[in-house]
């Protein structure tokens, strides 16, 4: 639990949709009425929320510390004392969470208590209640190019199994972004960024009336070069010494830079809800390559469109709650010029690329989400929810060229020139698949300060058969200061299309008879208010996962490899969180993980994550008008992976210093922040066996931000 505000990414040249979003951005405000809180307390409550509050949990808003999960909740305020600039950020201070990166374009990996995959999709993340997950990957998506803050109202996270309230992916844990509302705006806010690595940022937001309707309006323009860390051997490096040639670009920089839109809009009237959001991430980078490569030269492009209708009635009729809610998602991810597999000059003993290995795989898809739920809290001591819903993932249009084929046995085959492959043997085909859903809950008051809350949910997919997971959770006031948890939980993650139905893919082949991953977790949580501004927290956990899909050799053809469910993987660990207002002017806050995850096969260390993570910071208020913040995090302990023999990935630890003012309305802000004050080597582990990148993935040295923000 803590506090920050945010930075973003840059200003972008112009194009029709920089246009379009920079008119409406100086347009809405002006457009709409202007209404101000009654005080300043209020409007700080207004805007910076409550963290001792959830409701990610049940669905419903309770109390933190009795909510049945291990759940924690970072505010706007959080965001704003902390710095922050982008969601990796702040996600880094949660307890039993680490980001990680994937070398494929440097996209955050959110390793939650030890469970780590190339792409993550064992996390489920939703914006405003609904799945951001693409379907091709089953991820967040790959093109992520990061995730601005300063529309965020709050962020709430379960650390731990969810599948029986939210279904798949909602197997490590659970991140609910929610957006700033008409509420939490307030008014008009301008503000801009400029940072290292030729970092721009310009956003605008607002929060009023149109009539009788509330609004809330948000867009963002950002750009940014990337930092240049040096990738000091990448997998030509290998090639090269394997068949004499000398095309490998390492030492070279990593590749992260991009372009960003952001834009979001909230129109609310009574009992009805409308969002519209859209996400643009143009000239990204690849990171340290697809292939893990240095590739300076592919592009890629992002757009994400969302939209929600929702209406709900809590007091629809006497003891009755009801809502129903149709969303959707489109989602294209473009390759505008090819990547850059493998550089000029490489040679295999499939033939030579004097271009360059080169490719581009596109999908785009369309999601179509509906829901309905009702409460019903007629019996004594009983509320009971029940949902159901239906979803279509629908990924309609691949795309793909490339300038080679593959043998029977997959090696790649050089061609004279790039070729159109969509039609006749490209990486993927277009899929479909529907899903059916309905789940049960009751949170039952069982006695005098216990409550007892048991859930089910059934998922029922058009290719990936049913899954059923259920969830118990006992809630106990021991004393007025002290409440204690008993949890249980079982989660799972469908197979992803790529996972299921890849046909021609330099990485793996799917596999169309894949079987869901499960995970079952138990857990104990203490939440103890030590004095009336001391808060300390306790959790003990264990998982058990099976079905893990993996890749597996094939040995028949000798190259290449198919997906499989082959992976059994158990866990434990503690998490402890405190904090303390010491007086007016200071607080201190702060968490440690510990965590130890096995590979059942092998018996080893899991790899990649953590065993050790702690995480301090302190909120120092000057002379009434600043704010000093400081933060360390340290990162240590991480085992290499079954089959990796290299040495254990380097320790870290990073201090942070931001400093801001703290005027009202009418008059400017300031925050300036320094990102690994003291030039850190940081690193995350690349993937096992380390032949690709021998030296790990290095990330971003010390960096400086300016912000301004005028409020009216």
């Amino acid at each position: 639990m803590q506090k920050i505000i945010t930075t973003g990414d840059t200003i972008l040249k112009s194009s029709h949709a920089y246009r379009f979003c920079l008119a409406a951005a100086l347009t809405v405000p002006v457009a709409l009425a202007h209404a101000q809180p009654s005080s300043e307390e209020e409007e700080l409550t207004l805007v910076y929320g409550d963290n001792d509050s959830v409701s990610i949990a049940t669905g419903n808003v309770q109390a933190l510390r009795r909510a049945p999960a291990v759940a924690s909740v970072i505010t706007a305020a959080d965001i704003a004392a902390m710095g922050a600039t982008d969601l990796d950020q702040v996600l880094e201070t949660v307890p039993g969470i680490h980001v990680a990166r994937s070398a494929n374009n440097y996209s955050p990996l959110y390793v939650v208590r030890g469970i780590f995959s190339a792409y993550l999709p064992q996390l489920l993340v939703m914006q405003n209640g609904v799945p951001i997950t693409t379907i091709y990957q089953g991820n967040k998506g790959n093109l992520w190019g990061g995730y601005p803050v300063e529309h965020i109202a709050r962020i709430e996270i379960i650390r731990g199994p969810g599948s029986a309230l939210y279904g798949s992916d909602a197997f490590s844990g659970v991140i609910n972004i929610i957006t700033k509302g008409p509420a939490e705006t307030q008014g008009t806010e301008l503000g801009a960024r400029v940072g290292a690595f030729h970092t721009y940022d310009g956003w605008v937001q607002h929060g009023g009336k149109a009539g009788p309707v509330d609004v809330a309006a948000y867009v963002r323009l950002g750009q940014t070069d990337g930092f240049k860390s040096i990738i000091d051997a990448d997998a030509q490096s290998r090639n090269d010494r394997l068949f004499g040639t000398h095309a490998s670009l390492a030492p070279g920089p990593v590749n992260v830079g991009n372009k960003a839109v952001d834009a979001n809009l909230e129109l609310s009237l009574d009992k009805w809800k409308a969002r519209f959001g859209y996400k643009l991430r143009d000239d990204l980078g690849t990171g340290a390559g697809i292939a893990s490569a240095l590739d300076p030269v592919g592009k890629q492009k992002s757009e994400r469109v969302t939209t929600g209708l929702s209406w709900t009635d809590p007091q629809f009729l006497p003891d009755w709650g009801v809502g129903a809610s149709i969303n959707t998602l489109q989602y294209m991810q473009q390759i505008p010029v090819d990547f850059q597999l493998l550089p000029p000059g490489t040679v295999l003993p499939s033939g030579a690329f004097p271009n360059g290995m080169l490719g581009g795989p596109d999908t785009t898809e369309r999601q179509v989400r509906l829901a309905v739920y009702a409460d019903y809290s007629g019996i004594e001591s009983h509320r009971m929810r029940v949902g159901a819903g239906h979803d279509d993932l629908n990924m309609y249009h691949t795309h793909e060229t490339r300038n080679f084929t593959y043998a029977p046995n997959g090696a790649p085959i050089p061609l004279p020139a790039v070729v159109d492959f969509s039609d006749t043997n490209p990486f993927i085909f277009p899929q479909h698949r529907r899903l059916d859903y309905l789940y049960l809950q009751d949170e039952w008051n069982l006695a005098k300060d216990w409550n007892l809350t048991a859930g089910v949910r059934h998922d029922r997919y058009s290719d990936a058969g049913g899954t059923t997971n259920p969830r118990l959770a006992l809630v106990w006031d021991a004393t007025f200061d002290l409440t204690a948890k008993l949890l249980y939980g079982r989660a799972f993650r469908a197979p992803s299309f790529n996972e299921s139905y890849s046909i021609t893919n330099p990485v793996a082949i799917g596999n169309p008879n894949l079987r869901p991953e499960t995970n079952g977790t138990a857990e104990a949580s203490l939440a103890w208010q030590a004095r009336a501004d001391a808060q300390v927290n306790a959790t003990f956990y264990r998982y058990d996962m099976r079905e893990i899909i993996r890749t597996v050799p094939n040995a028949a053809a000798g190259t290449g490899a198919t997906y499989a469910n082959t992976g059994d993987q158990t866990g434990h660990g503690v998490e402890l969180e405190s904090s303390w207002t010491v007086n007016r002017d200071l607080r201190l806050l702060g968490n440690y993980a510990w965590q130890k995850s096995t590979d059942v096969a092998t018996g080893r260390d899991a790899g990649y994550a953590p065993h050790h993570h702690l995480f301090g910071r302190a909120d120092w208020q000057l002379a009434g008008a600043y704010l000093l913040s400081t933060q360390v995090n340290w990162v240590a302990d991480r085992h290499r992976a079954p089959g990796d023999a290299r040495a254990p990935i380097a320790d870290y630890k990073t201090v942070d210093l931001s400093l801001s003012t703290r005027h009202g309305r009418e008059q400017w802000n300031f925050t300036a922040t320094v990102r690994n004050l003291f030039n850190a080597d940081v690193r995350e582990p690349s993937l096992a066996p380390g032949v690709a990148l021998p030296h790990d993935l290095p990330m971003a040295p010390r960096a400086l931000s300016l912000q301004a923000v005028y409020k009216l």
